[in-house]
C-alpha cells in the first residue's frame, strides 16, 4: 500500500507516528510503500542556534522553560512506549531545509525511508545538529549515499524545488497545519501520531475503498498527478 507522509526530522511525533503506522501494517500483514514529503515546522529557524531545543521552544511558543521541559519529558515517555529513545535534553534546534534536500536525494535512489530513519535517530536520539554540514554528510554516508554526490547537492540548490513543492502542496492544497500527516493510497488522509488501532482502522478502510476520494481529518489529492518525483 502506498502511504505518502509529510514530516519534519526534528518532530518527535513524526518518529512516533511512523513507528505506530509500521506496527499497524505488521499487524495486518500489509507491505507499505512509503513516499516522504517535506514539511518544515520552522522554515525560518536560525542555523546552528546556540539555544537548547527546550529554550528555543519556550521562546517560540511563549512558554516557560519548565513547561516545555515537562512536555518534552512526556513526549519522551510516549516514544519509549513505542521502543524509541527521544533524548530531548540533548536535542539541538536548527533549520531542516538541507536535511529535506538530502532525503529527496536519497528517495530518488530508493533510500528515502533509510534516510528518514537515519535523520530521526541522529537528531532525536543522538542529539546531532541538524543543520551542521558534518551531520548531513555523516547521515548520508550511513545510508550509503555517494559522498561526492552529497557534496554536489549541498554546494548547489539541487532538490530545493522538491522541498518547496511539498510544502506548497501541504499548505495550500491539503491544508496541513502540523505533522505527521499521512495519505493512504492517495485517497484517505490522517493527521497526527494516532494510536496504533486508529492506523489499523484507516489501513483497513483504504484497502476496501472504492475509486473515490475520502478523507480523515482533512482533504487529499491525487498525488501522482502533482508530485514532481513521479
Amino acid at each position: 500500500m502506498r502511504v505518502d507522509i509529510w514530516s519534519d526530522v526534528v518532530c518527535p511525533f513524526c518518529y512516533i507516528g511512523k513507528k505506530r503506522l509500521e506496527a499497524a501494517a505488521e499487524q495486518l500483514e500489509i507491505n507499505l510503500e512509503l513516499h516522504w514529503h517535506s514539511f518544515q515546522l520552522d522554515p525560518n529557524a536560525e542555523p546552528l542556534s546556540q539555544l537548547s531545543n527546550a529554550a528555543y521552544l519556550a521562546e517560540k511558543y511563549n512558554r516557560t522553560l519548565d513547561e516545555v521541559e515537562a512536555m518534552q519529558a512526556d513526549i519522551a515517555q510516549l516514544a519509549k512506549a513505542e521502543g524509541l529513545e527521544f533524548n530531548w535534553e540533548n536535542m539541538k534546534p536548527g533549520n531542516t531545509f538541507n536535511a529535506h534536500r538530502i532525503i529527496h536525494m536519497a528517495q530518488s535512489k530508493g533510500l528515502g525511508t533509510a534516510a528518514q530513519n537515519a535523520f530521526f535517530y541522529s537528531v532525536l536520539t543522538e542529539g546531532l545538529a541538524i543543520d551542521s554540514r558534518e551531520t548531513l554528510e555523516d547521515i548520508a554516508a550511513r545510508i550509503g549515499l555517494n559522498p561526492v554526490e552529497v557534496d554536489d547537492v549541498l554546494d548547489s540548490n539541487e532538490f530545493a524545488e522538491f522541498v518547496e513543492f511539498d510544502q506548497d502542496l501541504a499548505n495550500n492544497q491539503l491544508k496541513v497545519t502540523g505533522v505527521p500527516f499521512f495519505v493512504f493510497n492517495q485517497r484517505i488522509a490522517l493527521a497526527g501520531a494516532q494510536p496504533q488501532e486508529v492506523f489499523v482502522q484507516v489501513l483497513e478502510k483504504a484497502l476496501a475503498l472504492p475509486e473515490q476520494i475520502e478523507t480523515e481529518d482533512t482533504a487529499s489529492e491525487d498525488l501522482d498527478q502533482q508530485d514532481p518525483q513521479n
